[in-house]
């Protein structure tokens, strides 16, 4: 049996959680004070994923900006560097507006980077 120990994100407790694994499935999950928790490590260890921000640069703006985006949903965590990567290549025209997609379907993944910051 292997045993995974991890700190739970999913609420301010930061739990430390003892996760139980055989032959890749979850048996238990151990440590956390809310379901957050065994929510969270069950995920983890099974199919771990991660909302990305970085910045884009903004043409046609008072100033030659960055504004800062991210994905919209997490994304499955092996496909993070493909998402920067894909980022590397964006230019948005201004105005940009907060909740704008500046990327559709990043790194193949079905999920669409979007602005977090304004730039008119």
């Amino acid at each position: 049996m292997e045993t995974r120990e991890l700190t739970c994100i999913g609420c301010p407790m930061g739990c430390a959680l003892t996760v139980k694994m055989e032959e890749g499935n979850v048996v238990s999950v151990s440590g956390n004070t809310c379901q957050q928790g065994d929510i969270y490590a069950r995920k983890e260890v099974t199919n771990p994923t991660r909302i990305v921000t970085s910045i884009v640069p903004v043409t046609g703006s008072k100033d030659e900006i960055m504004i800062s985006v991210k994905t919209a949903h997490d994304i499955p965590k092996d496909k993070i560097f493909a998402c920067m990567k894909d980022l590397k290549t964006v230019k948005v025209q201004a105005p940009v507006h907060i909740g704008d997609v500046v990327l559709k379907n990043v790194a193949n993944t079905g999920v669409d980077v979007i602005a977090t910051k304004e730039a008119l």
